[in-house]
């Protein structure tokens, strides 16, 4: 009796036993029990005859609820089967005037519209992969994203077309076929697609038309994060002051964000219905801690989930446990399934530190290393469409054994004494500004097409009160070249994108490169924008003027105390 008591005892305080020892025990336990429940179902579906893909789980979930909305824009709603119904139009019309098959790969150039969704379904019931375009490019920066696809078929929304016209003579000679989401297009060389749309039967596809897609098959070429959800509240373009209406009007309880889209919440005025909505979860990332605490307290109790994940990535994180500025915690089943690490890295040589046996180094707790993931049957890395030299450059070998594979996820992480894992920053040739990926050897590449400029190293610097960094560049004149503000506006405002633009520019003498003839960026980034710590004539980009106009100390002061907004 005795021996039953106290094991009865023993019983009722386990709960609280491992709440002191591990605090975190029951969130652990049920995030392993969720993984594994996720990779059980996926493996289930990997095993179904025929082959069972997303576009299944659409036609499958608008067999069963047709009439709930899928998709709501503005004032509009648009049900599973009305989704369904217009997107066979768009795969017969293309079938129709095209003849378009199986295996074509085509590129869409479209705005947040349900037309996207429309079009995408469409395509993936013809089998055909898609390319998804982001909006914002133009110019060579367009042409470059579509030729990396190798696409014979642009679809375009009709706001784009004039973005379209600028690049059309290269893509004729290229023999690609164009067509504008709209009713009518007069312009050579493009045809509208909406009116043929309308006229198209909406009866469904035959699946024989994909009968040879195979899980290895290329379904959506992706340049930019995206996603999805079940019903989707959709908006053209985002609106602080708006987006809480929004998700009253619509009964929104569940909203995406990346860091900055908080940041502008916060900094709406304060009303005094804030906590009056029905969100109970925001899921996304790149959130800095002091506005996650802003958002909790002002917009009420709402569950964060931070993420940390890369689209071409084999390893990610989920903060599952709410802790604020973490994207995760580090796992002991979550490592066993997908093994990785945290790696010393020298930032001045931009490449992971290796000791004499020429094996790389694991960070301690509590300090900073490169991400790292093995790439696994489980954790894969298939690489990037058509450019093998960077899908290689990804590739880290001999990590900690000689011939091991691991995949180089190029941020720099830390995992505290608690196991909590917090993003700190990215190395290489990116850096990530208003929620996009800006390539600064892109960048690079377009300021050196113009006549005056010799060189140009591309970076990002952090600017107070902002998440991400914004772009600056340090360049070299040509022999006998003076620096043309107003030109370099125009240039850099024609081929890239206003995320991608360089918000200042440093003249210098000479770009110093290291042994290895990189170009070094560290020095450039801690010494940043600001007059006092640079010698080297500054400029920044005046948008109302239209030109670069030199750095002074009062501007510098307004971006800081962010009287300039960026």
């Amino acid at each position: 009796m005795y021996i039953l008591s106290a094991f009865l005892a023993g019983v009722a305080i386990l709960p609280l036993v491992l709440h002191v020892l591990c605090p975190y025990f029951w969130e652990d336990f049920f995030y392993l029990i969720n993984m594994v429940w996720i990779l059980f179902r996926f493996a289930r579906r990997r095993k179904r005859k025929p082959l069972f893909f997303v576009l299944d789980r659409f036609l499958e979930q608008a067999a069963k609820y047709p009439t709930r909305p899928f998709i709501v824009f503005e004032e509009k709603s648009f049900t599973y089967q009305d989704t369904d119904k217009r997107s066979n139009q768009i795969a017969r019309a293309l079938q129709k005037h095209i003849g378009f098959k199986e295996g074509d790969t085509v590129a869409l150039y479209m705005e947040n519209k349900p037309s996207f969704i429309f079009t995408w379904l469409a395509l993936a019931k013809l089998g055909c992969p898609v390319a998804l375009l982001n909006y914002n490019i133009r110019s060579k920066s367009l042409l470059h994203c579509f030729s990396c696809c190798g696409a014979t078929l642009l679809i375009a929304a009709a706001e784009l077309k004039d973005a379209v016209e600028d690049v059309l003579p290269s893509l004729r000679t290229q023999g690609v076929s164009v067509f504008i989401m709209a009713k009518q297009c007069n312009s050579p060389g493009m045809e509208s697609l909406t009116d043929k749309a309308a006229e198209a039967s909406d009866e469904p596809l035959s699946a024989s038309l994909r009968e040879h897609v195979t899980f290895r098959s290329p379904a959506v070429y992706i340049y930019t994060s995206g996603t999805t959800g079940s019903t989707i509240v959709l908006r053209q373009r985002f609106s602080a002051s708006q987006f809480w209406e929004d998700c009253r009007k619509h009964n929104v309880t569940v909203i995406q964000y990346i860091g900055e889209v908080l940041r502008y919440l916060c900094n709406t005025p304060k009303k005094d219905n804030d906590q009056e909505h029905s969100v109970r979860l925001a899921i996304g990332n790149g959130v800095r801690a002091d506005v996650w605490r802003e958002f909790l307290n002002r917009f009420g109790n709402i569950q964060v989930r931070e993420f940390y994940a890369a689209t071409e990535g084999n390893v990610g994180f989920v903060n599952y446990t709410g802790k604020i500025g973490a994207v995760g915690r580090a796992n002991f089943f979550h490592r066993k399934l997908f093994p990785y690490a945290l790696i010393k890295y020298d930032a001045e040589r931009e490449e992971p530190m290796r000791d004499s046996r020429g094996l790389c180094i694991e960070a301690s707790k509590g300090e900073t290393g490169l991400l790292v993931s093995r790439i696994t049957k489980i954790a894969p890395f298939v690489g990037y469409a058509r450019n093998d030299q960077q899908t290689e450059k990804k590739r880290l070998r001999d990590v900690f054994q000689k011939g091991d594979l691991y995949f180089n996820s190029g941020d720099l992480l830390r995992i505290d004494q608690d196991n909590f894992i917090y993003f700190q920053d990215r190395v290489g040739d990116t850096f990530r500004w208003k929620g996009e990926n800006v390539a600064t050897t892109e960048v690079a590449d377009v300021l050196t097409m113009m006549d005056h400029i010799q060189e140009a190293n591309v970076y990002g610097v952090k600017v107070e009160g902002h998440e991400g960094r914004t772009g600056m560049a340090a360049i070299t004149l040509k022999a006998g070249a003076e620096f043309d503000p107003s030109c370099t506006f125009s240039h850099v405002a024609s081929y890239l994108p206003a995320y991608a633009r360089p918000r200042f520019i440093r003249i210098q003498e000479c770009l110093e490169i290291t042994g290895t003839f990189k170009q070094k960026k560290v020095k450039l980034v801690e010494e940043g924008f600001s007059p006092a710590s640079v010698s080297d004539p500054l400029y920044y980009m005046d948008e109302k003027g239209k030109s670069y106009i030199p750095m002074t100390q009062e501007i510098y002061n307004a971006i800081v105390s962010r009287n300039i907004k960026l």
